[in-house]
């Protein structure tokens, strides 16, 4: 796995991230952020390119927990991978989750 790739894998990350907080801190104060929620073809298109990037996260840490067997590494940093691949998987499910939703209605 090259650099470039865990670099764009980790930049398109802080974009859905930082997309995501500001679309919480629009709700706080009544308004919507778009695409999120959206059940027409963007919002459709949206769901997807957010499944994409939360799959690259995956093989990230697949990546992640090679190399730390690879390498050896201590038996506590096992905790650390599997927490983040978790994580990982759990925003994988409610992203399709969020995308099933939208395309029922």
């Amino acid at each position: 796995m090259t650099q470039k790739f865990r670099t764009g894998v980790i930049l398109a990350t802080l974009g859905v991230m930082v997309y995501y907080l500001v679309a919480f801190v629009m709700g706080l104060f009544g308004g919507t952020a778009p695409l999120i929620f959206d059940t027409g073809t963007w919002g459709i298109v949206f769901s997807v390119v957010i499944i994409f990037i939360a799959t690259l996260n995956l093989i990230l840490d697949y990546d992640f927990i090679q190399t730390l067997v690879q390498r050896g590494a201590p038996k506590k940093l096992e905790w650390y991978a599997a927490f983040g691949l978790i994580v990982t998987l759990l925003w994988l499910y409610v992203e399709a989750l969020r995308l099933l939703a939208k395309t029922r209605q």
